[in-house]
């Protein structure tokens, strides 16, 4: 049975393609994997959306699906708050930081 957390990817370890040993210029950066994280809520933003849209317009689209999309969408646009609010408080914390 699959966990449906454990499509999230949480190490570089998880990522393919990401070997610890490979050449420092084949990783990608911290900004690179954010954006990435940023463009995939946004895409299933945009699905959920688009499956909203089709219920409302009567297309015969289907609510239990546009729900599904919904909530995943809601649900990684809260784990990406999470994140900002980590990132912000280590930044604020290391700018507190005397030298």
């Amino acid at each position: 049975m699959s966990s449906p957390v454990s499509a999230l990817r949480i190490l570089p370890a998880d990522i393919p393609g990401a070997d610890p040993s490979s050449s420092p210029e084949a990783k990608p950066s911290f900004a690179d994997t954010l954006r990435s994280a940023i463009d995939d809520v946004n895409q299933l933003q945009a699905q959920a959306d688009t499956g909203v849209a089709s219920v409302l317009a009567g297309d015969g689209g289907d609510v239990h699906s546009a729900l599904i999309a919904v909530e995943k969408a809601d649900l990684s646009f809260q784990l990406m708050m999470q994140v900002r609010n980590k990132i912000v408080s280590a930044y604020q914390e290391i700018s507190r930081m005397q030298f």
